[in-house]
């Protein structure tokens, strides 16, 4: 669908220009009484209370909004009505006491009173990838559906701002359709929409959310474009005003960059294991070049990619490349190099069948419980499919309902994990010291000071697969393997 730039008051215009220049500038008579109603701060709906949604709650509460949280999941909402966190994250159940505590946030499952009770609503729903590789809308679409019969029910202007990590042309082809659709109302006329991507990293989005790498916002008109830039002005004076589409493709180039460079380095560590070259050597002397190599991020040999946006946002990188008919070898490589990664753990696990295996880390990055396409969940299925015996710790997994979704999604999402997940409880033990104590080989997946001591701590007889690089000089010890160095 192709919607034409709605028409953009001279008001909202001059609001806007201020706003970027941070200083007044002179503004027609009727812009008095815009810039008051966006002064005065909105209430805000966020639809989805996963890693994105719950930390973007607690952080916009903190910062005197009225926030209404909605989810399906009925012990996510009773979690955030009591002031608990549903997920790990640093900060994120202090800020959310507050918030309840307060009287700024409230959590519901009906998603039509909590829009018509607020002026903004955004959309963080899970945006899983498709049989074809591609964004499944389902929940989307589905939100976007009742947002719109809230809006029939609405008098006012009404902002959704989609967060969710989707191609471009979603916000526009998908979602305002549906809205329209629903409500019988017109984009530009009632209700604006903005795609605003989050860059918040699990284990420290708190404190991304309030020194953000960069806030971008893609509008359908200068209101939407006003009241998105009023909510952030606190913490980021110099938004990036773009197109919805540019926008929602940044998301996707920014992690498709993550997740080349993470392949890249990888790469690097196992021609370097083969020479006999200490790959961080190498890396060291190479991300030392910030003006050509842009930043070191993610480019030091480590462990496959994984998580809830690297693997996907690749896939449908690809997806969409193949539709359009451009090639990019590169990016089609990068889930064929990270299962080499993959199977270059289990290749050096194999010397070792018949022993006992300990798994330091379960999820894929430490100071998260999120197990969404761990290559570590890849490493233990393989295992237990070899018929070998292995346990696991990971301080972040705390088995019960709220965990338990994250396991029906594994199950469902990847079947070859699926024994793995009915079986991972039962495999877990209480401490690092007696997962070590009682294993043959610890394989090791998080770079924590608590995996290091315990690693210290080891018997003299057990191995150690070291898929983090737990040590910048590396240990003069036989029993000592790095998957790249």
């Amino acid at each position: 669908m192709n919607v034409p730039s709605p028409m953009r008051d001279d008001a909202a215009l001059s609001y806007v220009r201020s706003t970027e220049a941070g200083k007044a500038s002179s503004k027609p008579a009727n812009s008095v009484a815009l810039e008051a109603r966006l002064k005065a701060k909105p209430a805000i709906s966020v639809v989805g209370l996963g890693y994105v949604g719950a930390v973007s709650m607690a952080c916009l509460a903190h910062l005197g909004f009225r926030m209404v949280g909605v989810d399906v999941n009925h012990d996510k909402v009773r979690s955030i009505r009591d002031g608990r966190s549903p997920i790990v994250e640093d900060r994120l159940g202090d800020l959310l006491a507050e918030g309840v505590r307060e009287g700024r946030i409230d959590a519901t499952q009906n998603l039509i009173a909590a829009v018509l009770d607020t002026d903004v609503t955004f959309l963080s729903v899970g945006t899983p990838t498709s049989k074809d590789g591609g964004c499944d809308f389902t929940y989307v679409r589905q939100a976007s559906r009742a947002i719109g019969q809230a809006l029939a029910m609405k008098d006012g202007y009404h902002v959704v701002v989609l967060r969710c990590s989707v191609p471009p042309g979603t916000t526009l082809d998908v979602v305002v359709p549906e809205v329209e659709t629903a409500s019988g109302k017109r984009l530009g006329v009632d209700f604006g929409v903005c795609f605003n991507p989050e860059f918040l990293r699990e284990g420290v989005a708190v404190a991304d959310f309030f020194a953000p790498p960069k806030t971008v916002v893609g509008a359908s008109d200068l209101r939407a474009e006003a009241t998105v830039s009023a909510i952030y002005g606190t913490i980021d004076e110099r938004v990036i005003f773009t197109s919805i589409e540019a926008a929602e493709m940044v998301k996707y180039v920014d992690n498709v960059w993550h997740a080349t460079k993470v392949a890249f380095g990888n790469e690097v560590g196992r021609m370097c294991k083969k020479l006999g070259i200490d790959s961080h050597d190498v890396m060291n002397i190479f991300v030392r070049d910030l003006k050509l190599n842009l930043s070191p991020y993610y480019l030091k040999p480590g462990f496959a990619f994984g998580g809830s946006c690297l693997p996907k946002e690749v896939r449908a990188v690809g997806h969409i490349a193949r539709e359009i008919g451009v090639s990019v070898p590169l990016f089609d490589s990068l889930m064929e190099t990270n299962k080499v990664h993959i199977d270059e753990a289990i290749r050096q696990l194999a010397p070792f069948a018949g022993k006992r295996i300990g798994f330091l880390g379960v999820t894929f990055k430490p100071g998260t419980d999120d197990m969404r396409e761990s290559p570590t969940l890849d490493v233990m299925a393989a295992m237990l499919e070899q018929g070998e015996k292995i346990q696991a710790f990971d301080p972040n997994l705390d088995f019960g309902p709220l965990l338990q979704g994250q396991i029906d999604y594994v199950r469902h999402a990847v079947p070859r994990q699926a024994k793995l997940m009915d079986e991972l409880e039962a495999l877990c033990v209480a401490d690092a010291a007696a997962l070590v104590a009682s294993s043959d080989v610890v394989v090791v997946s998080h770079a924590t000071d608590a995996f290091r001591a315990a690693v210290a701590a080891r018997a003299p007889h057990v191995h150690v697969l070291d898929l983090a690089r737990l040590y910048k000089v590396l240990p003069d010890d036989a029993t000592y393997h790095g998957i790249a160095w």
